[in-house]
């Protein structure tokens, strides 16, 4: 009982300092986006490139990869089943909803969300927070903005390119099994299952998971004191603590999916 007690103080303790932070970050985005626009409009391209254009060569190779493991015997199975009709549907709900955005965030948080808690929470043990502070240099708008904005923008480029790339290597593993699905009848299923409500819903969730996994990272880094060797430990924390915000996110939206 002791034990379960401090789980469940830590975990309302880490949600309402999450919170709190993300509210103080949300009110600086709107009351100080413009300001200081020449350094922080080149700090979010900056971040884009690190988040984005940095990861495309491993979300090429991750795309191409379950294109070919899950897609392409996905399409062949509805197939010898007779129900390659049912190919669009079926590629809609898995990737582009559901598999894409996940697979992004996730490749997003290892490669650049890790290393953002160590790079603030250096920061931060080493004073340079309190350096910023002391020239009247606002650390939220300087440190955090950028990431939030950059990690959005970023999560849903990749996104729609690791879809592109896994439906496309997907039909292509199928066609090497002489599947009998024709290129014009795979895609016009696809466009067939899409619907607006699908493109809306695609960008609130990737943006929303990048702005997610950037307010985490930096509320680990930054949010409290930390000594060099608390910051091994403030990373963990990070990448566990988005994965399951990105989850716990996720569920409003299958909810609407599953309403339409």
């Amino acid at each position: 009982m002791d034990s379960a007690g401090r789980k469940i103080i830590c975990f309302l303790q880490t949600a309402q300092g999450l919170i709190a932070f993300t509210l103080i970050a949300l009110g600086v985005a709107a009351t100080k986006f413009n300001a200081s626009a020449r350094v922080i409009h080149p700090l979010i391209r900056s971040q884009i490139y690190r988040a984005g254009l940095r990861l495309l060569p491993m979300i090429s190779f991750l795309a191409c990869a379950l294109g070919l493991m899950i897609i392409g015997q996905m399409v062949a199975l509805l197939t010898r089943v007779g129900a390659q009709n049912l190919a669009g549907t079926v590629m809609v709900t898995v990737v582009v909803r559901e598999l894409g955005p996940l697979a992004a965030a996730l490749v997003v948080l290892a490669r650049v969300g890790a290393a953002n808690v160590i790079e603030l929470g250096t920061a931060r043990a080493l004073g340079e927070v309190e350096a910023l502070e002391a020239l009247c240099i606002d650390p939220v708008h300087y440190l955090v903005i950028p990431r939030m904005v950059g990690l959005a923008l970023a999560i849903f480029s990749l996104t729609v390119y690791f879809i592109i790339i896994t439906l496309i290597s997907g039909y292509v593993f199928a066609f090497v099994q002489d599947v009998p699905l024709l290129p014009g009848d795979y895609f016009k299923q696809l466009a067939m299952a899409l619907a607006w409500e699908d493109f809306v819903l695609l960008g609130l969730k990737t943006c929303s998971f990048g702005m997610v996994i950037a307010l985490v990272t930096c509320y680990q880094g930054l949010a409290q004191p930390l000594r060099l060797e608390q910051v091994s430990g403030a990373t963990t924390r990070a990448v566990v603590q988005s994965v399951v915000a990105c989850v716990l996110l996720d569920v409003p939206f299958l909810v609407v999916y599953l309403a339409m």
